[in-house]
């Protein structure tokens, strides 16, 4: 018997799509027949290149800044508008902040915009999301990236941890708010991974040595090995999962 993950019919918002993990899972989702719209913030050229390569009648960008809840009706709304309805929502999007910053040094104005894009947007996401499915009277998958970071702490990157650990509390909550809807909420928390936020400390020998050693598989993640899980927990195949903190990280958290 063969088992392939086919989302035909369905409908997914994935935001943060042009790049990295994003990318990977629109054209994941694309390939299992799911209609996909995607959000970028400034990478239009990249794309209108991955919605190329995907197909128009498949798949759709917008560009909307996920600074804080006020864009992600907007965002929603172009879904439905574009593609007819919304059945998964894939809150990938986020920020962190380069440098390392001593909680005594971390500047307010840092963790006012960590949290906003975050965490305020995925609120924002989820909620007009949820509005959405409700209306349509059918079941749906919310997925959040998590980080382990939000499971273990970031040292000097205290914001970062926190909007992280917070998508956390909320899978486990929505998940049981929401099991009676039929929409089944789930987290991937990622490790390090092979995309452009991370370059800068993969790039640095020394940095990226300290990380090899953290991780026992002795490798930072490929994009699509995270964009995989996520478009398993939104197929029929994981349709008794829900409220669960799916690791994708080589085994790091457990020697955090």
């Amino acid at each position: 018997m063969s088992i392939q993950l086919n989302l035909s019919n369905k409908v997914a918002l994935i935001t943060g799509g042009s790049r990295g993990i994003g990318a990977a899972a629109v054209m994941m989702f694309v390939a299992a027949r799911a209609k996909v719209l995607f959000n970028y913030q400034q990478s239009q050229k990249v794309a209108e290149q991955l919605v190329r390569e995907c197909g128009q009648a498949n798949c759709a960008a917008v560009q909307i800044d996920l600074n804080g809840p006020a864009n992600a009706r907007k965002l929603v709304e172009a879904t439905v508008e574009r593609f007819g309805r919304l059945d998964v929502l894939v809150a990938n999007h986020g920020v962190w902040a380069p440098n390392d910053a001593p909680i005594d040094q971390l500047p307010d104005e840092q963790w006012r915009n960590t949290l906003a894009i975050n965490l305020d947007a995925v609120f924002g996401l989820v909620k007009h999301a949820v509005a959405a499915m409700k209306k349509q009277r059918s079941s749906g998958n919310i997925v959040l990236v998590s980080s382990t970071a939000g499971q273990r702490g970031e040292a000097f990157h205290c914001d970062y941890a926190a909007s992280k650990g917070a998508l956390i509390s909320m899978v486990k909550g929505l998940s049981t708010e929401l099991a009676a809807e039929g929409i089944r909420v789930n987290c991937v928390a990622p490790g390090w991974v092979a995309t452009d936020m991370s370059a800068p400390a993969l790039n640095d020998p020394i940095t990226r040595e300290k990380i090899f050693k953290t991780i026992p598989l002795g490798r930072v993640a490929t994009p699509e090995e995270i964009a995989a899980p996520i478009l398993f927990l939104c197929s029929e195949h994981a349709g008794f999962i829900t409220g669960e903190i799916f690791n994708v990280n080589g085994g790091a958290v457990l020697v955090g």
